[in-house]
């Protein structure tokens, strides 16, 4: 199974008990290199680069050792695990990351399992930690957090150059207890702080109400694997109820199994069409997703809603959608989370997520980073989200209504 959001897994995390957890992308595997054991340390400089000088790491190394003046409280495999972090890091991409032993386990109870918390996913964007998306009915919404909210602190730790899997677990904790976060956003003048209590969170994946008789507004919060049951069922009464139109709500939708993504798009798009490429480094080397559903859906006329908290998954459908078929995307720009990750595990329970494809269009058009930008921009404002208002979904009621 593919996560776009998961295992091929474009990965985002989930502070929150969603059986999923974040992404596009993400497959596990074992590490096959052969490291040659010395006496003491491992030799690290077994099958390194031409040109590469290792040796100022064990200069620095035996400095420490010679010098610290608490040399005694070295936790030497706590050091390699902080060297190869920082090896890692300096490539510069939020999505490959080395996790130490705890670390690792900690991912896999996020990727597997519920636990408890704020309700809210994370995502590094121009290098600075911010919210996905805030999960319906949890603290995070309710406390009024928004898709693109800055979080500049956790508590009191600030989460400069803070890797999300690290503000995962200083966000994640018993349910009752309280975290802190400092936030900015765009227009206000300093940041605020929102005290969030954690609870054990239930999410559902979609829901849908008919509006003026015949169009239907699907909501789909997330590309779990109940997602794509419960969308056969919500397809199944919209046509019982003989719905004309459809307007899809994938606003704050930051993901899910890509297979998910694959099968809904198969309502709306003909067999064989294309939903997504994955493409590698190998520039001539992709794979390419293709509809499989029974397209059902395929004539009807529908425009899609997306915003700053539309990631991995939905931006793939949305993609797919808007290649193939024109269909019409109305909201603000999407995040760019179009990438995928595979998971290796290293000797010790320590891992390695490095990213190794990225996810493009049918028409070949990169998602990550760029994200999909809307065919109608239409803005929220802090004026509309306090009285209630959604000028996006009455903009796109009025597009429908045309088509």
């Amino acid at each position: 199974m593919k996560f776009v959001f998961g295992k091929t897994f474009a990965i985002f995390f989930l502070i929150a008990a969603v059986g999923l957890s974040f992404g596009v992308g993400f497959s596990v595997g074992e590490n096959q290199s052969k490291i040659v054991p010395i006496e003491g340390v491992a030799n690290l400089e077994a099958g390194k680069p031409q040109g590469v000088d290792f040796s100022v790491f064990w200069d620095t190394w035996r400095n420490l050792e010679a010098k610290y003046v608490h040399s005694d409280t070295f936790d030497y495999q706590k050091m390699v695990y902080g060297a190869i972090s920082g090896m890692v890091s300096s490539i510069g991409d939020p999505y490959t990351v080395f996790m130490n032993p705890q670390e690792a386990k900690t991912f896999m109870e996020d990727v597997s399992g519920s636990f408890e918390g704020v309700g809210m996913e994370l995502g590094i964007k121009n290098k600075q930690l911010q919210v996905i998306a805030p999960l319906p009915g949890t603290p995070s919404s309710k406390a009024g957090i928004r898709a693109g909210d800055q979080i500049l602190k956790i508590n009191d730790a600030t989460t400069e150059d803070m890797a999300v899997y690290k503000a995962v677990s200083l966000i994640r904790g018993p349910r009752g207890t309280e975290v802190t976060l400092s936030l900015f956003r765009g227009g206000w003048k300093t940041p605020k702080d929102f005290v969030l209590k954690r609870e054990v969170i239930q999410v559902p994946s979609l829901k849908w109400e008919m509006k003026d008789n015949a169009i239907a507004y699907i909501q789909l919060y997330q590309f779990s694997e109940k997602a794509g049951i419960d969308f056969n069922k919500a397809a199944s009464e919209i046509m019982a109820q003989h719905a004309q139109k459809i307007v899809l709500d994938l606003r704050n939708d930051p993901g899910g199994y890509l297979e998910v993504s694959q099968d809904i798009a198969g309502w709306f798009l003909e067999r064989g069409q294309t939903v997504v490429i994955e493409s590698f480094r190998e520039k001539t080397k992709q794979n390419v997703y293709e509809a499989k559903g029974n397209a059902l859906f395929s004539k009807t006329p529908i425009v899609i809603l997306i915003n700053e908290g539309s990631a991995s998954a939905s931006e793939i459908l949305a993609g797919a959608l808007k290649d193939n078929r024109g269909v019409l995307l109305v909201g603000t720009k999407s995040f760019g989370k179009g990438s995928v990750q595979e998971l290796s595990s290293l000797r010790g329970g320590s891992s390695l997520k490095v990213t190794i494809a990225d996810w493009l269009t049918p028409k070949g058009i990169s998602i990550s980073k760029k994200g999909l930008t809307p065919d109608v921009e239409v803005k929220i404002t802090d004026k509309d989200f306090e009285q209630g208002k959604d000028p996006q979904l009455e903009k796109a009621l009025e597009i429908i209504k045309d088509l």
